[in-house]
């Protein structure tokens, strides 16, 4: 199967091109290097079947030049940044909503059926359901990022029964794992290692929170695109459980072997947009026959102990 894979370079992107390599697949690699690291291509880049092509996918053009010859797209590329989302408030639009209708288009043109998208548990808001299943009553947005995302998905929605596409929409918890750069596990890690003494801390540390380990996410990816049978294919990916951002901290402090003074910024969210509970049903892809290998804790632990082996990732930020 010949994929372009956009966003190649990030933690996600990066991962699943090596995965679609090691299976066989020609990948063509889309990014523009804003957030992604060159060297998580670094065995990709070694590999005859796969070609980098570096642009942004508000180019058009090159979207639709880059795209030539592909069968299916793997649209990861993103703006993620929920927690700053009111400081530049187009961002996501433009990144997430904008680059996601350009995809669309370059694949209509160049006669592309297959997409798989990555979205976010943060389409549902402020879920009233829980753990929320994928056909939840349409939510109040709460993010300018789940709102890009949700606008994402109607346009691949649109775009499948105008257009005869198939679509498989993932609507992640949060990841975690090898090649992370970015999120709570990444940010408490960097505090502790500038200040052991003292860890801050947005809301009250009760916010409850769903990950998953990015080596299941992708096996999550692969099951969901070999079995899907659906014009639109939606699937939560998560974990059956949730943890407290304190649990997730005292993990990391347990295997860091710190006793930090704890500083609460207060109030049961750390952000606008910032959902204190998210917990997704996911039996509609375990029904295809995935399982995760790796439960929260275990996953929070690998990344910890990722990062205390490349520091260099922390100074970059």
């Amino acid at each position: 199967m010949r994929c372009l894979v956009t966003g190649c370079a990030g933690f996600i992107g990066s991962t699943l091109t090596d995965r679609l390599l090691a299976l066989g697949h020609e990948v063509t690699g889309f990014d523009n290097f804003s957030t992604g690291q060159r060297e998580f291509l670094s065995g990709a880049l070694d590999n005859t079947q796969f070609t980098l092509v570096e642009g942004d996918l508000l180019d058009a053009g090159r979207v639709e030049t880059a795209m030539q010859g592909a069968e299916f797209v793997f649209h990861l590329a993103a703006n993620a940044d929920v927690r700053f989302g009111t400081e530049h408030p187009t961002k996501d639009l433009h990144q997430n909503t904008i680059a996601t209708v350009n995809v669309l288009e370059a694949m209509r043109k160049n006669g592309v059926l297959r997409i798989a998208f990555s979205s976010t548990g943060s389409v549902y808001g402020e879920a009233r359901v829980f753990p929320t299943p994928e056909n939840a009553p349409s939510p109040v947005q709460t993010s300018l990022y789940g709102a890009s995302k949700m606008a994402a998905e109607g346009f691949i929605e649109a775009y499948c029964e105008g257009f005869g596409m198939q679509a498989f929409i993932f609507r992640f918890v949060s990841i975690l794992g090898e090649r992370y750069t970015h999120g709570h596990v990444f940010d408490f890690y960097k505090q502790l290692r500038a200040h052991p003494d003292v860890l801050n801390v947005l809301g009250n540390g009760k916010q409850r929170k769903s990950y998953l380990y990015i080596q299941d996410c992708i096996d999550a990816i692969l099951t969901a695109i070999e079995k899907g049978q659906s014009k639109v294919n939606i699937f939560n990916l998560g974990l059956d459980e949730y943890c407290e951002v304190n649990d997730s901290i005292g993990w990391i402090c347990e295997e860091l072997g710190m006793k930090p003074e704890m500083q609460y910024s207060g109030g049961d969210r750390g952000w606008i947009g910032d959902n204190p509970f998210i917990f997704l049903d996911c039996s509609a892809v375990r029904a295809l026959g995935w399982r995760p290998k790796l439960n929260i804790k275990e996953g929070v632990l690998r990344t910890v102990r990722y990062l205390r082996q490349r520091p260099e990732l922390l100074d970059r930020r």
